[in-house]
Formats: structure tokens, sequence, C-alpha cells
């Protein structure tokens, strides 16, 4: 498989294909996002799921990568060193570098219908600050 590497070019990866490896970094995930998970008002919490990866690595992700048996430089190697992923119900987006596009990586529709509370989310709230045009960054993962 390839995975978007920190130099910008894909590389070649076993590592996250996995179900076993897909099982730790969803159960690492279902763990943190417990008490912070509401998909009748899904932009309840944005701000505790959302993670980040600022040269820095996110302490989920660090979690999920050590139970796989992944070091931190090799973590390092495989993801970008700036990256902000949005986890809410129905929606994942991501975005690399400070001033990159948001894409939406997954997107479903709520069964019920959702309340409108808190619609200035987390995500939303980095758009409306933003001072410089947003740069164009595609991840993939094939």
């Amino acid at each position: 498989s390839k995975v978007w590497g920190r130099s910008g070019l894909q590389q070649d990866t076993d590592l996250l294909t996995t179900a076993a490896h897909s099982s730790s970094l969803l159960a690492s995930l279902a763990e943190h996002y417990k008490h912070h998970w509401f998909p009748e008002k899904p932009f309840k919490g944005s701000g505790y799921r959302c993670i980040r990866i600022n040269h820095k690595m996110d302490p989920i992700i660090s979690k999920a990568a050590s139970q796989i048996g992944l070091s931190l430089p090799q973590l390092y190697q495989l993801l970008p060193s700036e990256l902000t992923l949005w986890v809410d119900p129905y929606e994942v987006s991501y975005r690399i570098g400070e001033d990159g596009s948001i894409c939406v990586l997954y997107e479903a529709t709520a069964t019920k219908p959702v309340s409108s509370y808190g619609m200035l989310t987390c995500k939303n709230q980095m758009m409306l600050g933003r001072t410089s045009p947003s740069k164009n960054y595609i991840m993939t993962v094939s």
C-alpha cells in the first residue's frame, strides 16, 4: 500500500493495511472518545476529538502505533509533520500543513435529525481565523 510520507512522496508499507493494525487504532480512538461522542449533537466535543501532529506526535496515534510495534521515528517517517484530523460523528476530515485545504475523508448521513448545537466547530473556527490563502495538499492511501 502507499502512504503519504514526510517528504511528500508515497512510500510502500504493509504495516498500515492489516486488520490488526486498524483494530488497534479503532480501539484506541473508541476508548479515547468514549465520553465525548454525541451523534445527536455531532459538533459537541469536536475540539477533544481533534487529532494533531504539529512536529509533535498526538498521544492517541503514538499509543496505537506502539501497540502494533511502530516506533516514534517510524511514525514520523510515515505521516506528515503537520496534520490535523477532525473525527466527528458523520464526518472525518483532515488538513496537511497549517495553511492546507481541509478535505473530507469520510462522510455519512445522520439517521436522525441533528441538532444545530455548536455549529461553529473546531474545524470551522480554524478556517475563520486563517490569514493566508489555502494551499492544496492531497493525502492518499491505496
